[in-house]
Parts: C-alpha cells; structure tokens; sequence
C-alpha cells in the first residue's frame, strides 16, 4: 500500500535533524565561506588598484587640469589625436624601448652567470648569496644617489680609477650626451640584477643532477651541458621572470628621476617621467591619462606577443 501524496502547493518535508546536508547547500556554504576569505585582500586591490584605474581612463577622456578646484569637460578621443602628433612622447616611448629591452637582456645574462657560479657549491657560498642580494634591498633613491658619486666628474671613483689607467679622467657620465643612457643603464642592471639571480638559482635547483650527469657521460663537455639540460630546464622561469623584469623596467621612474631628471636634453627621458612631469609640472592631468592609457595598451601587446611565441615553442618542443 502507497502512502498518500502530499496536497499540491504544499512545501516538502524537512530533512530530518541530523540528516546530511543536501549538495546545493554545501557548494552555497563553500561559496560563502571562501567569499569571506577573499574579500578582505581583495577589497584594497580593487581600491587601491582598480578604482585608480578605472579614474585614469575616465580621465582620459577629458580636459581635466591640476588645479585647486578642477572644472572639467568630455572631450572623446581628443587627447589621442593630440598625443599622435607629439613627437617628443614618441621619442620618450623610443628611449623607454631601449632602456627597458637593454636592462632586461643585461640583467638577464649577468644574473645567469652569477646564479651559476653561486650553484657551483663555492666556499662562503652563504655569504656571496647575502652580498648578491645587497643592491636589492637597498631603496631606489639611496641607490640613484650612491651612484651620483661613483659618476661624478669630479671625485668619483669611476674617474679616480680611468686616471689611474691612464685614460681620460674628466667625463661626465651623466651629463654627457653619448654617455648618460648607457651610465643609467649600468645602474638599472646593478639594481635588478639580486631578483633575477635569486628566481635564476631556485630554478637551478629544480634541475635533477642525473641530468647533468648522464649529459657528461655521453661526452657533454659544459657549454653542451648548459645549452641541452640547463636552458630548457629553465624556459618557464627565464620567460616569467623577463616578462616581469620588461614591465619593472618600463615602469622605472625613481631611480632616472633622482640620476638625471630625465636629461641631458632629453636623453634619458624615459616615458614614465614624460607623463609625470606632463601631469605634475604642466597640469595636464588628462592629457597625462591618455599617455598613461597608451603606454599600458603598448606594453601589453608586446607581452602577449612575446608569452605566445615563448608558450608555441614550448608547445612544438613537446610534441617534438
């Protein structure tokens, strides 16, 4: 015998009390649960970098100036179309490209050669990783103004030392025009040279030793052993970290600003000090918005460009 059916409209029953919990309610509960845990990192991403940004490309669309009580208007794309006839931001961007795509390969090869040496198992191994990592901590202005002095002209060690040699001991490294961007960007290697080394060496790491070994036992002498175990070993890392070091290094502001204030004569004028100048010394917060704007855009493109070639070679390596 059946039992009845419960009147139409009417709700089902509850589960008894100590029933296990219905799988819709768990995944509800899992969804709150991990909500709650988010939300407190992600609340001061989305005010301190997402609201910010969201304001910089609303602003440049608009005439918005640096003044006490701002009065601003819609202008649509003006600001772009000004910013495609001005050849001194463009020249900037040239400059950026230079500086950045040079310090990232330097970084890169120095960094690579010193990861070495400290996987090597050298005596006072401990000690050479502290001092490796020494320019690293040290703030960007402390860093711009120590070397100020090694640069100076006048009682800089770096002239102190060419005298000694024998060679010309009166160049002025930073207000030179054929010198100054390559002086920053001997300092821009020196800097960022402790990070990469430190990603380099934990990938170095990862590397099992029978690699190497089994390399050597077929007659691998070192530069096949580097070149066959120890670069495709390290693909990921060498694309991640250059991928972020190429953004680090565009970005740079602090450290041109403090050595050379973006001179002499423009030579050093990287694009982020363009725009910033553009905002805070001629007011043209808007304008300073779309250059901003550009620069993001510009910068992305090229990184996708660079990861999916670097991804498709991994990807043919594999299937070959």
């Amino acid at each position: 015998m059946t039992a009845p059916s419960s009147p139409r409209g009417t709700a089902p029953p509850r589960p008894a009390r100590g029933a296990p919990p219905r799988p819709g309610g768990t995944a509800r509960a899992r969804r709150r649960e991990a909500a709650a845990l988010v939300m407190p990192s992600l609340l001061p991403i989305l005010v301190l970098s997402v609201a910010p940004l969201v304001m910089g490309i609303a602003l440049a669309f608009t005439d918005a100036r640096l003044v006490r009580r701002p009065d601003y208007e819609f202008v649509g794309v003006d600001n772009f179309v000004r910013l495609l006839d001005n050849s001194y931001f463009w020249e900037s961007f040239r400059i950026g490209m230079v500086w950045a795509v040079s310090v990232t390969l330097l970084q890169l090869v120095a960094a690579m050669g010193l990861a070495l040496l400290l996987d090597a198992g050298l005596r006072f191994q401990g000690l050479t990783r502290v001092l490796a990592l020494i320019p690293w901590a040290m703030p960007p202005v402390v860093v711009a103004i120590m070397w100020q002095m090694i640069y100076s002209p006048n009682a800089g060690p770096l002239n102190a030392a060419l005298g000694a040699l024998g060679l010309p001991d009166d160049v002025n490294w930073l207000a030179d025009f054929s010198t100054a961007l390559p002086a920053v960007v001997v300092v821009g290697v020196w800097v960022g040279m402790p990070q990469t080394t430190v990603t380099l060496l934990a990938g170095l790491q990862q590397i099992p030793s029978e690699l190497h070994e089994a390399a050597a036992m077929d007659g691998a002498g070192a530069w096949r052993r580097f070149t066959g175990v120890t670069l495709p070993g390290l693909r990921p890392i060498v694309a991640s970290i250059t991928s972020l070091n190429f953004i680090w290094n565009f970005n740079s502001f602090s450290l041109v600003y403090v050595l050379t204030e973006g001179g002499p004569g423009g030579r050093t004028m990287l694009p982020m000090l363009f725009t910033y100048l553009e905002a805070f010394k001629n007011r043209n917060i808007g304008y300073a918005a779309a250059m901003g704007m550009v620069l993001v855009i510009v910068v992305v493109l090229l990184l996708a460009f660079y990861l999916r070639s670097q991804f498709r070679d991994d990807r043919e390596g594999k299937v070959g």
